[in-house]
């Protein structure tokens, strides 16, 4: 069994929601907060190196969901197993729910997933997840509180080979009322390279928990992508939150008359 790294590096179970009663506007998801491997999965044929890679989860991701949830009074629903076991960002037909191979590295442990196996790991990991998020959302929508959905990812720099430049990305599909005064934001700051759908883009089935919890609500959306030698230590988690909170704090609906998503915000910090 692999424990995830970290005193605020993963929830406790199968799912931790955090601030479950915060009144801010914005709910806070991050689908791969964690690399922890439950009992009776073994490291999935994998070494500790694997298992502390991108493809097991996304480092420090929850520390700056953790991080803004707190600064923003706002609830985070935080999936607490690896997405090597079950991807919580994705559909149950994907092929990607149980990779058998993550970026190129082979996964022993799921090569042959039975059919009953897939549905235990269903249960117990990715129900529970998407599950809270709905409980939560009803009972605020029902309270009549603003409701936007925010889920917080991190990339690996470098993939298959390919230097990925952006220091950032805000993913979104045709929804883009929090996206653009968010892109718009972040390029303001000098010498920040931001992806706009990159490195990835919904048409590359990373938008699940968004289109399942959002979109089919109508609620205002957008993915934060961090690149992950960004995010590596405190002192960055901690500033990265910072400037995303003080953008979210006073950001606007693309359709809000009289946007103020100029508001100052404070330095992009570098990576460590």
């Amino acid at each position: 069994m692999n424990t995830a790294q970290g005193a605020e590096s993963a929830p406790a179970g199968s799912v931790g929601v955090f601030n479950a009663e915060g009144r801010g506007r914005i709910v806070f998801a991050c689908d791969h907060a964690s690399n922890f491997l439950p009992e009776g999965y073994g490291t999935l044929g994998l070494g500790n190196d694997d298992l502390s890679r991108h493809i097991a989860w996304d480092p420090g991701a929850f520390p700056v969901a953790r991080a803004m949830s707190a600064a923003l009074d706002a609830p985070l629903v935080a999936a607490g197993t690896s997405r090597l076991v079950i991807d919580c960002n994705r559909p149950l037909d994907a092929p990607d729910l149980i990779p058998a191979i993550s970026e190129t590295t082979r996964i022993p442990g799921n090569a042959a997933v039975s059919a009953a196996e897939k549905a235990r790991r269903i249960a117990e990991s990715h129900a529970p997840f998407h599950n809270a998020i709905d409980a939560l959302i009803e009972r605020r929508l029902n309270a009549g509180v603003e409701t936007w959905v925010v889920s917080v990812h991190s990339f690996t720099p470098v993939y298959k080979g390919r230097h990925r430049p952006w220091k950032i990305g805000i993913i979104h599909d045709d929804d883009a009322r929090i996206a653009q005064p968010l892109i718009r934001s972040l390029q303001r700051q000098p010498g920040l390279t931001v992806g706009v759908n990159e490195p990835y883009s919904p048409a590359d089935r990373v938008y699940y928990t968004l289109e399942r919890h959002a979109r089919a609500r109508g609620l205002p959306c957008a993915m934060i992508e961090i690149r992950n030698d960004e995010i590596a230590a405190d002192a960055a988690q901690r500033k990265w939150a910072d400037v995303l909170t003080a953008i979210l704090s006073d950001l606007e609906p693309e359709e809000a008359k009289g946007s103020r998503s100029s508001a100052s915000v404070q330095s992009i910090p570098s990576a460590s």
